[in-house]
């Protein structure tokens, strides 16, 4: 699928709050919150950037996340705090989820062992060639 462990959870956690592209937008603090809790507790700074950038149209050409407020600049100004923007998924990142229910990825373990996470995403998109970018 291409994306990092930390952007398939932020993606995987909106999808199970339904924060979908038709429903009103979440405050971001919100859905970092669930992430963290859930799929990656490795900071809040780690899961809210990963979130911001998917919402930056000048860091993807494809948008993941529909971000509403203040996610920056290609200055390079700062989003504002988590608790001042909003977002929900793109219909991009709604097709890169779809048939997640039908058994067609593997699922693992969280980090403590009480929940499963898509290991891949089951994308009808070619994230890597339209999102790509170099680096790890």
């Amino acid at each position: 699928d291409g994306l990092k462990p930390v952007h398939r959870r932020v993606l995987f956690g909106m999808h199970e709050l339904g924060v979908f592209s038709n429903r009103p937008h979440k405050k971001s603090a919100r859905i970092v919150g669930e992430v963290l809790g859930k799929y990656h507790p490795h900071g809040d700074s780690s899961v809210y950037d990963a979130m911001v950038r998917m919402a930056q149209d000048w860091s993807l050409r494809y948008l993941m996340v529909d971000g509403q407020g203040n996610f920056g600049s290609i200055d390079g100004d700062s989003p504002a705090a988590m608790r001042y923007t909003e977002a929900r998924m793109k219909k991009f990142s709604e097709e890169m989820l779809a048939d997640i229910d039908k058994e067609t990825v593997d699922f693992q373990l969280n980090f403590d062992d009480t929940l499963e996470e898509p290991k891949v995403m089951p994308t009808k998109v070619p994230n890597l060639l339209v999102n790509g970018a170099s680096g790890i």
